[in-house]
């Protein structure tokens, strides 16, 4: 299979830290939804997260991890940060400032550090699927490992 010879930048870190996961890779294709992909990975979409990046009215960024299906409520995001304000950063600034890109980005393993956050509904799901760090790729892992292996404070992000 495709994801024995092709190791992730994410699947180093994991494997670094000795963190249990399951590699999937699935055909990459652009237009497809979130709930696509967990539709071809053959998983519940409220089992499958993605991974977004913002910036706070103060300059600083921050990762928020939230079901496929669900849109990060902005409001609850910046409560989450501290901040007054929060928006989605430029697509074209997702590559220099985390390392990945759009469709691939991942909470683990960015060029840098950034306070992230997990919504709540992660307490409530058996296993999690997220982004491999590169299109066509997913780990699935247990959710409390993701928690302290990205450092995510859950909380409530969605409306």
């Amino acid at each position: 299979m495709k994801q024995d010879r092709e190791k992730t930048n994410v699947m180093r870190v994991l494997d670094a830290k000795k963190v249990p996961y399951t590699a999937h890779s699935y055909e990459p294709d652009p237009s497809k939804s979130g709930e696509e992909i967990a539709a071809l990975l053959g998983e519940d979409p409220a089992c499958v997260y993605k991974t977004l990046v913002t910036q706070g009215k103060s300059g600083a960024f921050y990762v928020f991890v939230i079901p496929v299906a669900a849109e990060l409520d902005l409001k609850k995001a910046a409560k989450a940060a501290g901040e007054k304000a929060i928006a989605m950063i430029r697509q074209k600034d997702l590559l220099p400032l985390t390392g990945y890109v759009h469709g691939g980005c991942s909470p683990i393993g960015m060029k840098k550090a950034f306070p992230s956050f997990v919504d709540a509904s992660v307490s409530g799901i058996g296993k999690i699927f997220v982004s491999a760090g590169r299109v066509g790729f997913q780990v699935e892992l247990d959710p409390q490992d993701l928690i302290r292996t990205a450092q995510l404070h859950p909380a409530d992000l969605i409306s």
